[in-house]
């Protein structure tokens, strides 16, 4: 299995990928944060190249992932995953937006009733959303009048005097949310029944608008508002390729900063405790990337098993430390391949010549063969190969690094004779 993984490593280094995410509408969170994504990415994996495609919502990303014209999508938490549709990572929180216009005299969720209210178009998060909303609040279908307008037709109708008031699900500080607030006529309405709507909903949870956040000079709202939010999620085809989706995932926390800096939302971005508490099924790439911090079973059973192990340790402990001395070998011969990595490292920083990066981009294969060989005869553990191809990673990315310099400085070089001649 080791070397299997290590062969596919190879291969999937060299190859080129092209994978497509269904996100949202253009003006929407979901095609910002997708836009950041794959930025990000082809930074760090330039054989990886993501396509952003703008759609309606969670739903019809649905159907484009169950339908193989997507790879990748982002969902609202809630939305129904098929057996196919594995789980990469929760993402931000996105917060229930009730807007109504001041004239409305809507002051709550219950004071819908009889209202002309805007909601996102169907197959959208959103709309799906309001129905469990309004029910919690004693509302029915027929208390009120709704109308399907896409985002920046709902809010202009509300301006417009045409609706009472719109609902949206989306992320907090959105510019078109924000300009939308900044008109006297508006006001945001508390949605103050978070937990209870979480005993039935339990993908939704309590949260808040805190006070200023689409104002500061002149607060918007006033003071902390009580909301309900659920969360965004990145999802994927179950047949994607492992590694594909392990160095996504990795992506998503380990270059957190560089997300950030493309889109603020990747702050909230937060790395799960516990797979099985959040009730997902994730891709077994995502999956490799949460569990390679995970105790062993020993470690992590090591009390309750304490007796076991006592009344054994007379008939295991020469096996034990056979193994344990076969461990030290597999990671000492590891050892031994990183420091000549480290080494390397330390050369192409120093070196001025392409065709000297090129001999040093040789030998780093020739080390990785190496070591996919003494993999295959069991002088190197599957988990020391993981640690040699990250040192390895480093090394290519080094001299990568070292190429674009080198290139620079001839251009500059040539546009400098060129001037003077």
């Amino acid at each position: 299995m080791a070397v299997v993984f290590a062969v596919q490593w190879v291969r999937d280094y060299k190859r080129f990928y092209s994978l497509t995410l269904a996100t949202g509408e253009k003006n929407g969170e979901y095609y910002a944060f997708g836009q950041a994504l794959a930025q990000v990415v082809a930074r760090h994996y330039p054989q990886i190249q993501i396509e952003v495609l703008a759609t309606e919502g969670s739903q019809e990303n649905l159907e484009l992932l169950e339908a193989n014209k997507v790879q990748l999508a982002i969902l609202q938490r809630d939305a129904p995953l098929t057996p196919s549709t594995k789980a990469i990572s929760l993402l931000f929180p996105e917060i229930f937006h009730l807007i109504a216009s001041q004239k409305s005299g809507i002051e709550k969720v219950s004071a819908l009733k009889g209202k002309k209210i805007a909601l996102m178009p169907q197959g959208s998060g959103s709309y799906a959303l309001f129905w469990p909303l309004s029910q919690h609040y004693g509302l029915r279908e027929t208390d009120f009048q709704t109308v399907n307008l896409p985002p920046e037709q709902a809010h202009a109708a509300l301006l417009q005097g045409r609706v009472d008031a719109l609902f949206r699900v989306i992320a907090l500080g959105n510019p078109a949310v924000s300009k939308l607030l900044q008109n006297s006529q508006t006001q945001l309405v508390p949605i103050d029944q978070g937990a209870a709507l979480q005993l039935f909903q339990p993908t939704l949870e309590a949260s808040q608008i805190p006070k200023g956040t689409y104002n500061g000079a002149i607060p918007i709202p006033v003071e902390d508002l009580p909301v309900v939010a659920v969360r965004a999620m990145l999802v994927t085809n179950q047949d994607v390729d492992q590694g594909i989706i392990y160095g996504i995932t990795r992506l998503l926390f380990e270059a957190r900063n560089e997300l950030i800096k493309e889109n603020p939302q990747a702050a909230m971005i937060e790395q799960p405790d516990s797979l099985r508490s959040l009730g997902l099924s994730f891709h077994s790439g995502a999956e490799a990337y949460y569990n390679q911090d995970k105790p062993s079973f020993i470690v992590e059973y090591a009390e309750p098993m304490g007796l076991l192990l006592t009344i054994s340790v007379l008939c295991v402990s020469g096996i034990w430390q056979l193994r344990m001395r076969l461990q030290g070998q597999q990671k000492n011969r590891a050892d031994f391949y990183n420091l000549e990595i480290l080494k390397l490292i330390n050369q192409i920083q120093s070196l001025e010549d392409l065709e000297q990066l090129a001999a040093v981009r040789s030998q780093l294969f020739e080390i990785f063969e190496k070591v996919v060989v003494e993999l295959d005869i069991d002088r190197i553990s599957p988990e020391s190969f993981q640690s040699f191809t990250f040192t390895w990673e480093v090394a290519m990315t080094t001299i990568r690094h070292q190429e674009l310099l080198l290139s620079n400085r001839r251009s500059q070089v040539f546009v400098q004779k060129d001037a003077s001649s």
